[in-house]
């Protein structure tokens, strides 16, 4: 049965509007993930925007736990429910139908389309919710009906706001195959498993903990699709269902060994992990050391560690994602899209993740042998940041031994490196939640279209302070500005918002720094030079200069992501951007750095669009025919079923509510400045045009002057040719003077260096490494008053950034460094010699006694 398309289509039938998943990756700028069906309504729940135009909705909502507050990860692969990624079923009433019907249509589903027995169902209320026991009692049994406290049946979203009690569905499982103490109906075993739970929102919480009745209560549900899959088909584990188990086989087929249950552990983990990996690759999140690439990056280290445990060495975990593409990707089309991509992404992360793997889990076992019940801290702590274990994996692997860590020595180790950084990530605005600002969602704002407007008319209709706090007055300060009509573009898409002036009686009152959205309203950051009063009617004036340049990186942003799938070929997909008046930045998902070829055919290519002088089209139609016309959507953007699709003759077109120019040939020009790596798979040009363009080529041409002025030559390919040569016999005669500058000891086999010196002392440490296949260095440079250190060893028992930390103390100074390379400072001159003697005796006795 296709529970998914059941539940949709049941709840459709019930006058319910059908909602797509949203993105993995909310603009909830409080969530790391999207963990929950109802996310992607909080905003209405909470009262921040009004209640859309379909007051019943469904959806069957992708959901990641494995980060934040709802973090399951430690659990996957050893419990029957539970996974990092998830679909919830649910269906919602915003001031609808009330306890009543959810709970009528809940029965109706459950009994008599799914066709679950009425005999082996149950259900759980809030120990005081009388109206949800004699609802029930319409359907059920009452003895079948159960009384829970708060902390089981009451749902609230944080300490104040909307919250409500719930009830819960539950299924039994069968007493023959449950004999616990806890398996009981209310009890904490497995037999009795919840698979529905049905909120009752219908009170407003407040901060002194007292609830009031919300004037129209609201429904929010949840069914998780995995659980009630494996309940149709008579399983006891969610893995055992047929949604896993074809992973399972595949991860059983490529480590050549079968899967056992009792055993399975290491197969659930892979199943798993590789479903999250594949639809967080495809929704655009990429490996990185923090934020939600750290956690995907941590959710496929754990797998291909449990892949390592089954004797696979190589990369394998992107096969299991390719499963999950085929078997899904009917219902998600995108991850048919994005499966070059998903799989290449995952086999190089898995390559670079087992360069190490084998050296961290030695010494993992090294440990293990020193151990006895605490795991040391500084050995985890160098096997996350030498060998990349994240410290829940290591956490992971001491589970399976019965062991603890040393959880306060990990942490010391820590603050002497940069900590690893908290989740970084961008909201829609809305993280300005301070002061008043939340009073801005109920005031009306008339849509404005932006296209061609620089001039409007308007009334001040909210004014706040640069604290957020709702003012009467602004007078020589920086504020928050809400105009009834709003002619100013806010930040979006990339694009910065605009800037200009507030003008009344023909005098500037007032600058606009910026615009931004917040509660989904448009609001100007404004500094007020004059008295700004609330209700004051204004004429707003853009800065149609500043816009124009904007403008141009905006649509010159678009060129560029077309030439960039043109040329590097499909798998290209928009990772973020910057658009200012000055310069635009575009990140896209590419596996290695590029050439100087491609970055030139690129910028070429880009130019010959803008020469062209090509026509934007810019059309509003339903979003399914802009798919169906080839527009290009994000990820992480809010699509309305009505939606703006921009295009150029030649160049593609994509979905953008943002500013551009009407003709390609405004732009001007086209300039890569810089193409880098932002993190793994993740690549990123900086360019400008326009304006800044001009700029850019006037300074290289004065450049370019300057340089032929200094080198006195109009070839400076030939100047630089001649400058290069000299410097090369000048390297060559420094060379022959360093190997002849210093008295070389031999101890066995390791040639020992302990001297005074002039120059670059990394140079000259870099050079002496390579004469000598073993050698210890340690060389004392004095430039004036400035004393410095230096030690490299090759092949040699001397660790150098303990060697060079002994002889800095002597001379009044601190230092250290690798145990293969090392520098240090040093104040007191007049102990050079001492210092070089004890440098010498240090070496000699660790060489001697090897």
């Amino acid at each position: 049965m296709d529970v998914r398309t059941k539940f949709l289509e049941f709840f459709a039938s019930k006058g319910h509007q059908v909602y797509e998943s949203m993105p993995l990756v909310p603009q909830d700028p409080t969530l790391l993930f999207t963990n929950a069906g109802m996310v992607q309504f909080k905003d209405i729940f909470t009262g921040k925007v009004a209640r859309p135009e379909f007051p019943r909705a469904t959806s069957s909502q992708l959901c990641i736990r494995a980060g934040g507050k709802h973090n399951d990860l430690e659990n996957v692969g050893y419990t029957a429910r539970h996974h990092t990624l998830f679909e919830m079923l649910g269906n919602f009433s915003f001031g609808d139908y009330f306890k009543e019907q959810a709970i009528a249509y809940a029965w109706e589903f459950v009994t008599e389309v799914l066709g679950f027995d009425k005999s082996v169902l149950y259900v759980t209320i809030h120990e005081s919710d009388d109206e949800a026991f004699e609802i029930w009692s319409k359907h059920i049994q009452q003895d079948r009906i159960k009384r829970m406290g708060d902390k089981d049946n009451f749902w609230q979203m944080g300490d104040t706001g909307p919250c409500g009690p719930c009830s819960e569905i539950f299924v039994d499982q069968g007493a023959e195959h449950f004999q616990g103490e806890e398996d009981y109906f209310g009890g904490d075993g497995d037999r009795f498993l919840e698979i529905w739970n049905l909120v009752f929102m219908q009170y407003e919480r407040h901060s002194d903990g007292s609830l009031t009745p919300l004037p129209k209560p609201s429904i929010d549900t949840g069914m998780g699709l995995e659980r009630v899959v494996a309940l149709l088909e008579g399983k006891r584990s969610n893995f055992d269902s047929s949604i896993f188990m074809p992973l399972i086989q595949k991860v059983a087929s490529i480590c050549n060994k079968p899967y056992i249950y009792e055993k399975g552990e290491s197969y659930r983990v892979i199943a798993d992990h590789a479903r999250s990996v594949a639809f967080l690759l495809a929704q655009g999140v990429h490996f990185d050391k923090e934020g939600r690439g750290y956690v995907l990056r941590r959710i496929l280290r754990r797998a291909v560690r449990h892949g390592y445990l089954l004797g696979i060495k190589k990369p394998f975990l992107f096969e299991i994602a390719k499963e999950v593409c085929i078997q899904m990707g009917q219902v998600y089309p995108y991850l048919i899209e994005k499966q070059d991509y998903i799989l290449q992404q995952c086999k190089n992360e898995e390559k670079r993740f087992f360069e190490t793997l084998e050296l961290g889990m030695s010494l993992f076992k090294k440990e293990l042998q020193n151990c006895q019940e605490i795991f040391s801290g500084e050995v985890a702590f160098k096997l996350y940041d030498t060998y990349g274990f994240p410290l829940d994996l290591t956490l992971d692997m001491l589970k399976e031994h019965q062991l603890s860590l040393n959880l306060e020595e990990f942490e010391q180790c820590m603050q002497h490196q940069k900590t690893l950084a908290k989740a970084s990530w961008k909201g829609s605005g809305d993280e300005i939640q301070k002061g008043d600002f939340g009073s801005i969602a109920s005031l009306p704002q008339i849509s404005l279209s932006k296209q061609n407007i620089t001039t409007h008319t308007s009334k001040l209709i909210a004014l706040f302070d640069e604290n957020g706090k709702a003012v009467q007055t602004l007078c020589g300060q920086t504020g928050w500005a809400m105009l009834e009509e709003n002619p100013f573009y806010a930040q979006g898409g990339g694009a910065i918002g605009d800037r200009g002036w507030l003008l009344k009686n023909e005098t500037v009152i007032a600058e606009v720094l910026d615009t931004r959205t917040f509660f989904q309203k448009e609001l100007c950051k404004v500094n007020a030079s004059s008295s700004l009063s609330l209700y004051d009617s204004l004429l707003a004036q853009v800065d149609d200069a500043f816009q124009l340049e904007v403008r141009k990186h905006h649509s010159a942003t678009h060129l560029l992501h077309f030439v960039l799938r043109e040329v590097l070929g499909s798998n290209v997909a928009q990772a973020g951007s910057l658009v200012e008046s000055n310069r635009l930045r575009f990140d896209f998902s590419f596996p290695r750095a590029l050439n100087h070829d491609e970055i030139t055919q690129i910028q070429n290519k880009v130019n010959a669009i803008i020469l062209s002088c090509q026509e934007s089209k810019i059309k509003e139609m339903p979003i399914q025919q802009a798919k169906e016309q080839g527009a290009m959507a994000l990820f992480g953007e809010k699509y309305g079923n009505i939606v703006r699709v921009v295009s150029f003759d030649n160049a593609g077109c994509e979905l953008c509510g943002g500013l551009h120019v009407a003709n390609t040939g405004m732009i001007g020009n086209f300039y890569i400045l810089k193409e880098s790596g932002v993190s793994s798979g993740v690549r990123r040009i900086e360019a400008v045009c326009g304006k800044a363009g001009l700029f850019f080529s006037q300074d290289l041409q004065e450049t370019l002057k300057e340089l032929k002025a200094l080198l006195k030559t109009q070839d400076l390919f030939l100047a630089i040719s001649k400058l290069q040569e000299e410097n090369k016999r000048l390297k060559k005669e420094s060379k022959g003077k360093i190997q002849n500058d210093f008295s070389v000891e031999q101890i066995g086999e390791v040639s020992l260096i302990v001297s005074q010196s002039q120059g670059e002392g990394k140079e000259i440490v870099d050079h002496l490494k390579n004469q000598y296949s073993q050698v210890a260095i340690l060389l004392i440079i004095q430039n004036g008053d400035k004393i410095s250190l230096v030690s490299g060893v090759k092949n040699a028992p001397i660790k150098a950034g303990e060697w060079i930390k002994e002889i800095a103390q002597i001379l009044g100074g601190n230092g250290g460094g690798r145990d293969d390379f090392a520098t240090a400072g040093g104040k007191d001159a007049s102990k050079i010699t001492q210092a070089l003697q004890r440098a010498k005796e240090y070496a000699l006795n660790i060489l001697e006694r090897k």
